[in-house]
Protein backbone atom coordinates (compact mmCIF):
# COMPACT_ATOMS: atom_id res chain seq x y z
CA UNK A 1 0.00 0.00 0.00
CA UNK A 2 0.94 3.57 -0.50
CA UNK A 3 2.61 5.28 2.01
CA UNK A 4 0.29 7.84 2.39
CA UNK A 5 -2.89 6.07 1.44
CA UNK A 6 -2.80 4.22 5.30
CA UNK A 7 -6.19 3.41 6.26
CA UNK A 8 -8.21 6.89 7.79
CA UNK A 9 -5.68 9.67 6.27
CA UNK A 10 -6.92 12.54 4.75
CA UNK A 11 -5.79 15.44 3.26
CA UNK A 12 -3.36 18.20 5.13
CA UNK A 13 -2.64 21.85 4.61
CA UNK A 14 1.35 20.15 4.14
CA UNK A 15 0.05 18.27 0.98
CA UNK A 16 -0.06 21.93 -0.94
CA UNK A 17 2.59 23.44 0.92
CA UNK A 18 4.95 22.13 -2.21
CA UNK A 19 7.84 20.34 0.34
CA UNK A 20 8.26 16.03 0.25
CA UNK A 21 4.28 16.40 1.34
CA UNK A 22 3.31 17.48 -2.09
CA UNK A 23 5.44 16.02 -3.69
CA UNK A 24 4.27 12.22 -2.54
CA UNK A 25 0.87 13.14 -3.13
CA UNK A 26 1.34 13.96 -6.46
CA UNK A 27 3.76 11.13 -7.22
CA UNK A 28 1.54 8.26 -5.27
CA UNK A 29 -1.89 9.10 -6.91
CA UNK A 30 -1.92 11.79 -9.53
CA UNK A 31 1.33 10.62 -11.47
CA UNK A 32 0.34 6.87 -10.50
CA UNK A 33 -3.07 6.97 -11.95
CA UNK A 34 -2.49 9.78 -15.01
CA UNK A 35 1.06 7.81 -16.60
CA UNK A 36 1.62 8.86 -19.94
CA UNK A 37 4.85 9.69 -22.02
CA UNK A 38 3.73 13.30 -22.13
CA UNK A 39 2.76 13.71 -18.33
CA UNK A 40 6.04 11.47 -17.38
CA UNK A 41 8.46 14.00 -19.19
CA UNK A 42 8.04 15.82 -15.70
CA UNK A 43 8.07 19.33 -16.65
CA UNK A 44 5.48 21.97 -15.03
CA UNK A 45 4.47 23.16 -19.03
CA UNK A 46 3.85 19.59 -21.31
CA UNK A 47 5.50 19.67 -24.55
CA UNK A 48 3.35 18.70 -27.14
CA UNK A 49 3.68 18.05 -31.24
CA UNK A 50 0.99 19.23 -32.82
CA UNK A 51 0.71 19.32 -36.96
CA UNK A 52 -0.63 22.64 -38.31
CA UNK A 53 -4.09 23.55 -38.30
CA UNK A 54 -7.07 25.08 -36.58
CA UNK A 55 -7.20 24.76 -32.84
CA UNK A 56 -10.08 24.51 -30.56
CA UNK A 57 -9.63 24.95 -26.63
CA UNK A 58 -11.58 24.81 -23.46
CA UNK A 59 -11.78 24.93 -19.81
CA UNK A 60 -14.13 23.99 -17.45
CA UNK A 61 -14.49 24.47 -13.49
CA UNK A 62 -16.02 20.98 -11.91
CA UNK A 63 -17.88 21.67 -8.68
CA UNK A 64 -20.48 18.68 -8.45
CA UNK A 65 -22.00 17.44 -5.36
CA UNK A 66 -21.74 14.89 -4.59
CA UNK A 67 -17.95 14.08 -5.97
CA UNK A 68 -18.94 10.65 -6.48
CA UNK A 69 -22.65 9.20 -8.20
CA UNK A 70 -24.36 6.28 -10.11
CA UNK A 71 -22.70 6.25 -13.32
CA UNK A 72 -19.50 8.65 -12.39
CA UNK A 73 -17.80 10.91 -10.15
CA UNK A 74 -15.98 14.61 -10.85
CA UNK A 75 -12.67 12.76 -12.15
CA UNK A 76 -14.55 11.20 -15.23
CA UNK A 77 -16.59 14.06 -15.27
CA UNK A 78 -14.00 16.50 -15.42
CA UNK A 79 -12.45 14.51 -18.47
CA UNK A 80 -15.72 13.74 -20.14
CA UNK A 81 -17.03 17.07 -19.94
CA UNK A 82 -13.89 18.79 -21.30
CA UNK A 83 -13.44 16.09 -24.61
CA UNK A 84 -16.86 16.99 -25.33
CA UNK A 85 -16.97 20.37 -25.25
CA UNK A 86 -13.87 20.01 -27.67
CA UNK A 87 -15.49 17.71 -29.46
CA UNK A 88 -18.49 20.18 -30.21
CA UNK A 89 -16.00 22.67 -32.01
CA UNK A 90 -15.75 20.04 -34.40
CA UNK A 91 -12.42 19.13 -33.36
CA UNK A 92 -10.58 15.95 -32.54
CA UNK A 93 -9.19 16.38 -28.62
CA UNK A 94 -5.13 15.98 -28.70
CA UNK A 95 -4.31 16.88 -24.66
CA UNK A 96 -6.19 17.81 -21.33
CA UNK A 97 -4.43 19.48 -18.37
CA UNK A 98 -5.90 19.31 -14.44
CA UNK A 99 -6.04 21.64 -11.75
CA UNK A 100 -7.36 20.48 -8.34
CA UNK A 101 -8.18 22.10 -5.13
CA UNK A 102 -8.62 20.36 -2.67
CA UNK A 103 -10.34 20.80 0.80
CA UNK A 104 -8.23 19.86 4.14
CA UNK A 105 -9.72 16.95 5.54
CA UNK A 106 -10.92 14.98 2.09
CA UNK A 107 -10.42 11.47 2.86
CA UNK A 108 -7.17 10.47 1.06
CA UNK A 109 -9.00 6.94 -0.29
CA UNK A 110 -11.52 9.21 -1.79
CA UNK A 111 -9.02 11.35 -3.38
CA UNK A 112 -7.31 8.21 -5.12
CA UNK A 113 -10.76 6.58 -6.41
CA UNK A 114 -11.69 10.01 -8.42
CA UNK A 115 -8.31 9.90 -9.36
CA UNK A 116 -7.83 6.53 -10.78
CA UNK A 117 -11.33 6.75 -12.25
CA UNK A 118 -10.50 10.42 -13.85
CA UNK A 119 -7.50 8.38 -15.39
CA UNK A 120 -9.37 5.57 -16.73
CA UNK A 121 -11.65 7.71 -18.09
CA UNK A 122 -8.87 9.96 -20.31
CA UNK A 123 -7.61 6.52 -21.18
CA UNK A 124 -10.26 4.99 -22.67
CA UNK A 125 -10.86 8.31 -24.23
CA UNK A 126 -7.56 8.07 -25.76
CA UNK A 127 -6.69 11.28 -24.67
CA UNK A 128 -4.11 12.21 -22.30
CA UNK A 129 -3.85 14.12 -19.17
CA UNK A 130 -0.68 15.78 -19.99
CA UNK A 131 -0.18 18.85 -17.48
CA UNK A 132 -1.59 19.63 -14.33
CA UNK A 133 -1.57 21.51 -10.77
CA UNK A 134 -2.70 21.04 -6.71
CA UNK A 135 -3.80 23.60 -4.95
CA UNK A 136 -4.18 22.55 -0.81
CA UNK A 137 -7.04 25.06 1.36
CA UNK A 138 -8.15 25.26 4.36
CA UNK A 139 -11.41 22.97 5.79
CA UNK A 140 -14.60 24.46 5.05
CA UNK A 141 -13.03 26.31 1.97
CA UNK A 142 -13.89 24.21 -0.87
CA UNK A 143 -16.59 21.33 0.05
CA UNK A 144 -13.66 18.60 -0.85
CA UNK A 145 -12.40 18.88 -4.31
CA UNK A 146 -12.96 21.21 -7.15
CA UNK A 147 -11.23 20.33 -10.38
CA UNK A 148 -10.49 22.20 -13.47
CA UNK A 149 -9.81 20.95 -16.87
CA UNK A 150 -8.51 22.88 -20.00
CA UNK A 151 -8.74 20.15 -23.28
CA UNK A 152 -6.85 21.20 -27.06
CA UNK A 153 -8.08 19.42 -30.36
CA UNK A 154 -7.28 20.06 -33.91
CA UNK A 155 -10.05 21.20 -36.38
CA UNK A 156 -9.38 18.44 -39.98
CA UNK A 157 -9.82 20.29 -42.96
CA UNK A 158 -13.23 21.35 -44.24
CA UNK A 159 -15.04 21.08 -40.98
CA UNK A 160 -16.74 24.55 -39.73
CA UNK A 161 -19.04 23.97 -36.54
CA UNK A 162 -20.48 27.30 -36.08
CA UNK A 163 -24.25 28.62 -34.88
CA UNK A 164 -24.50 31.49 -37.62
CA UNK A 165 -24.04 27.95 -39.78
CA UNK A 166 -27.70 26.92 -39.06
CA UNK A 167 -30.11 27.67 -41.25
CA UNK A 168 -34.45 27.37 -41.61
CA UNK A 169 -34.44 23.80 -42.86
CA UNK A 170 -32.47 22.47 -41.20
CA UNK A 171 -32.56 19.42 -38.76
CA UNK A 172 -32.62 18.84 -35.03
CA UNK A 173 -31.20 15.55 -33.78
CA UNK A 174 -30.48 14.84 -30.34
CA UNK A 175 -28.12 11.63 -29.69
CA UNK A 176 -30.09 10.21 -26.93
CA UNK A 177 -32.53 10.34 -23.28
CA UNK A 178 -32.66 13.35 -21.46
CA UNK A 179 -32.33 13.94 -17.83
CA UNK A 180 -30.26 11.15 -16.53
CA UNK A 181 -27.35 12.96 -15.26
CA UNK A 182 -29.26 15.40 -13.31
CA UNK A 183 -31.74 12.93 -11.91
CA UNK A 184 -29.05 10.75 -11.05
CA UNK A 185 -26.96 13.63 -8.81
CA UNK A 186 -30.64 14.45 -7.52
CA UNK A 187 -31.40 11.05 -6.44
CA UNK A 188 -27.92 10.64 -4.75
CA UNK A 189 -27.65 13.99 -3.14
CA UNK A 190 -31.00 13.75 -1.30
CA UNK A 191 -31.21 10.49 -0.82
CA UNK A 192 -34.41 9.74 -2.90
CA UNK A 193 -35.23 5.84 -4.14
CA UNK A 194 -37.22 5.36 -7.30
CA UNK A 195 -37.62 1.77 -7.66
CA UNK A 196 -34.43 1.82 -9.98
CA UNK A 197 -31.14 3.37 -10.06
CA UNK A 198 -30.56 6.01 -12.19
CA UNK A 199 -27.26 6.48 -13.41
CA UNK A 200 -25.58 9.38 -14.75
CA UNK A 201 -24.88 9.51 -18.97
CA UNK A 202 -21.59 11.15 -18.56
CA UNK A 203 -19.30 9.63 -21.46
CA UNK A 204 -17.09 11.17 -23.97
CA UNK A 205 -18.89 11.71 -27.48
CA UNK A 206 -15.65 12.40 -29.84
CA UNK A 207 -15.36 8.72 -31.32
CA UNK A 208 -19.12 9.05 -32.63
CA UNK A 209 -18.62 13.08 -33.85
CA UNK A 210 -15.69 11.91 -35.61
CA UNK A 211 -17.77 9.51 -37.50
CA UNK A 212 -20.59 12.27 -38.06
CA UNK A 213 -18.39 14.58 -39.63
CA UNK A 214 -16.18 12.10 -41.48
CA UNK A 215 -19.61 10.65 -43.16
CA UNK A 216 -21.40 14.81 -42.68
CA UNK A 217 -18.62 17.27 -43.11
CA UNK A 218 -21.64 19.95 -43.86
CA UNK A 219 -22.76 19.54 -40.38
CA UNK A 220 -23.69 22.96 -38.77
CA UNK A 221 -23.73 22.70 -35.43
CA UNK A 222 -22.92 20.60 -32.28
CA UNK A 223 -23.12 21.52 -28.92
CA UNK A 224 -23.81 19.33 -25.36
CA UNK A 225 -26.69 20.17 -23.60
CA UNK A 226 -25.42 20.43 -20.05
CA UNK A 227 -26.30 23.10 -17.69
CA UNK A 228 -29.53 24.66 -18.49
CA UNK A 229 -30.53 21.64 -20.35
CA UNK A 230 -31.87 20.93 -24.09
CA UNK A 231 -34.14 24.31 -23.60
CA UNK A 232 -31.19 26.48 -22.59
CA UNK A 233 -28.75 25.22 -25.44
CA UNK A 234 -30.99 25.73 -28.04
CA UNK A 235 -32.40 28.72 -26.75
CA UNK A 236 -28.56 30.22 -27.02
CA UNK A 237 -28.11 28.23 -30.33
CA UNK A 238 -31.80 29.73 -31.64
CA UNK A 239 -30.51 33.66 -30.52
CA UNK A 240 -27.12 32.92 -32.21
CA UNK A 241 -28.25 32.27 -35.18
CA UNK A 242 -31.19 34.64 -35.45
CA UNK A 243 -33.73 32.00 -36.45
CA UNK A 244 -36.69 30.25 -34.67
CA UNK A 245 -36.68 26.21 -33.82
CA UNK A 246 -39.37 23.86 -33.08
CA UNK A 247 -39.47 20.83 -30.83
CA UNK A 248 -41.66 17.95 -31.34
CA UNK A 249 -42.55 16.85 -27.13
CA UNK A 250 -43.36 13.41 -28.73
CA UNK A 251 -40.09 12.80 -30.39
CA UNK A 252 -37.77 13.91 -27.80
CA UNK A 253 -36.28 10.51 -25.51
CA UNK A 254 -36.50 10.23 -21.96
CA UNK A 255 -36.12 6.94 -20.33
CA UNK A 256 -39.61 5.83 -18.19
CA UNK A 257 -37.95 6.18 -14.84
CA UNK A 258 -36.13 9.40 -15.52
CA UNK A 259 -39.75 10.72 -16.28
CA UNK A 260 -41.22 9.31 -13.36
CA UNK A 261 -38.78 10.41 -11.04
CA UNK A 262 -39.81 13.99 -13.02
CA UNK A 263 -43.03 14.23 -12.61
CA UNK A 264 -43.23 13.03 -8.93
CA UNK A 265 -40.46 16.15 -8.54
CA UNK A 266 -42.32 18.47 -10.42
CA UNK A 267 -39.01 18.97 -12.81
CA UNK A 268 -39.01 19.19 -16.62
CA UNK A 269 -36.34 16.83 -18.60
CA UNK A 270 -35.80 19.51 -21.13
CA UNK A 271 -34.08 22.11 -18.58
CA UNK A 272 -32.10 19.14 -16.83
CA UNK A 273 -28.16 18.82 -17.35
CA UNK A 274 -27.20 15.85 -19.19
CA UNK A 275 -23.46 14.92 -19.23
CA UNK A 276 -23.35 12.46 -21.86
CA UNK A 277 -25.40 13.71 -24.79
CA UNK A 278 -25.42 16.21 -28.04
CA UNK A 279 -27.27 18.13 -30.46
CA UNK A 280 -26.79 17.69 -34.27
CA UNK A 281 -28.29 20.67 -36.01
CA UNK A 282 -27.97 19.94 -39.86
CA UNK A 283 -29.04 19.64 -43.62
CA UNK A 284 -32.65 18.08 -43.71
CA UNK A 285 -30.84 15.62 -46.21
CA UNK A 286 -28.30 14.18 -44.21
CA UNK A 287 -30.64 13.89 -41.23
CA UNK A 288 -31.04 10.18 -41.35
CA UNK A 289 -27.61 9.38 -41.94
CA UNK A 290 -26.32 10.86 -39.29
CA UNK A 291 -28.70 9.29 -37.06
CA UNK A 292 -27.91 6.25 -38.29
CA UNK A 293 -23.93 6.79 -37.15
CA UNK A 294 -25.01 8.09 -34.37
CA UNK A 295 -27.20 4.72 -33.55
CA UNK A 296 -24.12 2.48 -34.22
CA UNK A 297 -22.45 3.75 -31.15
CA UNK A 298 -23.43 3.13 -27.84
CA UNK A 299 -23.51 6.90 -26.97
CA UNK A 300 -26.00 7.19 -29.53
CA UNK A 301 -28.18 4.32 -29.58
CA UNK A 302 -31.04 6.51 -28.63
CA UNK A 303 -30.82 9.34 -31.08
CA UNK A 304 -33.81 10.91 -33.01
CA UNK A 305 -34.83 14.00 -34.84
CA UNK A 306 -36.62 15.72 -32.49
CA UNK A 307 -36.64 19.14 -34.45
CA UNK A 308 -36.48 21.77 -37.18
CA UNK A 309 -34.91 25.15 -37.52
CA UNK A 310 -37.79 27.33 -38.65
CA UNK A 311 -38.14 30.93 -40.39
CA UNK A 312 -35.11 33.54 -39.39
CA UNK A 313 -36.16 36.15 -37.40
CA UNK A 314 -36.72 39.75 -37.83
CA UNK A 315 -33.65 42.01 -37.03
CA UNK A 316 -32.98 43.05 -33.67
CA UNK A 317 -35.68 40.12 -32.19
CA UNK A 318 -34.34 37.42 -30.15
CA UNK A 319 -34.29 33.49 -31.42
CA UNK A 320 -37.69 32.03 -30.78
CA UNK A 321 -37.99 28.34 -29.42
CA UNK A 322 -41.13 26.58 -29.42
CA UNK A 323 -42.42 22.73 -28.96
CA UNK A 324 -46.10 20.99 -30.15
CA UNK A 325 -47.13 19.07 -27.29
CA UNK A 326 -48.31 15.78 -27.06
CA UNK A 327 -51.87 16.63 -27.40
CA UNK A 328 -51.44 18.57 -30.15
CA UNK A 329 -50.63 22.48 -29.31
CA UNK A 330 -48.24 24.52 -29.47
CA UNK A 331 -46.14 26.24 -26.29
CA UNK A 332 -43.18 28.36 -26.23
CA UNK A 333 -39.93 26.70 -24.43
CA UNK A 334 -38.25 29.90 -22.67
CA UNK A 335 -34.89 29.74 -20.88
CA UNK A 336 -35.76 28.18 -16.95
CA UNK A 337 -35.65 31.18 -14.96
CA UNK A 338 -33.72 29.91 -11.77
CA UNK A 339 -31.78 26.80 -11.50
CA UNK A 340 -33.66 23.52 -10.92
CA UNK A 341 -30.43 21.89 -9.72
CA UNK A 342 -26.97 23.58 -8.44
CA UNK A 343 -24.03 22.61 -8.30
CA UNK A 344 -24.40 19.77 -11.18
CA UNK A 345 -21.10 19.71 -13.13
Amino acid sequence: MSTILRPGAAIEMAHGGGGMATTRLIREIFARHFANPILDQGHDAARLNLPHGRIVMSTDAHVISPLEFPGGDIGSLAVHGTINDVAMGGAVPVALSAAFIIEEGLPLETLDRIAASMGAAARKAGVPIATGDTKVVERGAADGLFITTTGIGLIPEGIEIAPERIAPGMAILLSGTLGDHGVAILSRRQGLAFGTTIESDSAALHRMVGDMLAAAPSIACLRDPTRGGLSATLNELAEAAGVSMTLKEAAIPVRPEVAGACELLGLDPIHIANEGKLICICPPEQAEAVLNIMRAHPEGRDAAQIGTVGASMPPGTPGLLRMETLIGGMRVVDWLAGEQLPRIC
